[in-house]
């Protein structure tokens, strides 16, 4: 059968989307992965398929995988590319809604910028002292749909990502889900960088939106930042990420950023 999608990224993460309305297409992990490979199949951090929203909350409703099959709660990046991606398909303008794991999202379009709303985040742990391929680390932690261990460091790009990322990503601390691990550069006040290890793509990616939103969030708590805090990511982009705070809660949470077409195409499979 003869599969079509379309290739997007949002500030770096890019995604393989599909429109499976009709159900036909039905993966498993293994063949996800070889879609996703970067040397034998399309190439991505993740697949997307847009599927009808059966419990009646939403407009429309995802199937999101890692690169390495997994199935993921939620994903900042790829909920911005799959909104513009639906609003391509359906024609539609200002806003639209779909479900995922992790609760309903609202996206709304400036243009080629989408700005989406993410589940209030949950979990908020703070200074945990964790070891990490030999070094010792202070590390926060947050639900923002997906769990995120955020580590604030001097300089981001002197950060060993792909050794601390990995040791924490399954640090028995994290267990049995694991995390996605930041590394967060305080640049100045409202700002960040940040690099981001992927649980499910297991390395470095160029941005990682729910990473993104809870470095944030835990900047404005420990740096006492107003919203929207600025944040560049390691493919260049910025994003922004807004918020209502009232001490260590945070509602109406919304991340901004870019969502890119790249090409389209049909594959044999």
């Amino acid at each position: 059968m003869t599969f079509a999608f379309t290739k997007m990224n949002g500030a770096g993460n890019d995604f393989v989307l599909a429109d499976n309305r009709d159900g036909r297409w039905r993966f498993e992990a293994g063949q996800v992965a070889r879609l996703c490979h970067r040397q034998r199949g399309i190439g991505a951090d993740g697949l997307i398929l847009l599927v009808p929203c059966t419990s009646g909350r939403a407009d429309w409703a995802w199937e999101f995988f890692n690169s390495d099959g997994s199935r993921a709660e939620m994903c900042g990046n790829g909920a911005r590319c799959f909104a513009r991606f639906v609003q391509r398909l359906t024609g539609v303008r200002d806003r639209l809604t779909f479900e995922t794991a992790a609760g309903v999202i609202t996206a709304t379009f400036q243009g080629e910028r989408v700005t989406v709303n993410l589940t209030d985040p949950r979990d908020l742990r703070l200074h945990q002292s964790l070891e990490a391929a030999g070094a010792r680390l202070t590390v926060h932690s947050l639900d923002t749909g997906v769990p995120h261990a955020v580590v604030f460091v001097p300089e981001a790009e002197a950060v060993p990502v792909q050794n601390w990322g990995a040791a924490l990503r399954h640090h028995p601390h994290f267990a049995p889900r694991g995390t996605n691990v930041n590394f967060v550069q305080v640049l100045g006040p409202g700002r960040i960088r940040v690099r981001t290890y992927e649980r499910g793509v297991e390395s470095e990616t160029l941005a990682c939106g729910t990473g993104v939103t809870a470095a944030a969030l835990l900047a404005a708590r420990l740096h006492d930042f107003a919203p929207p805090v600025e944040v560049r990511v390691q493919g260049g982009d910025i994003l922004a990420v807004d918020f209502v705070r009232t001490g260590d809660q945070f509602t109406a949470v919304r991340l901004t950023g870019p969502a890119d077409f790249v090409f389209e195409g049909c594959l044999e499979l």
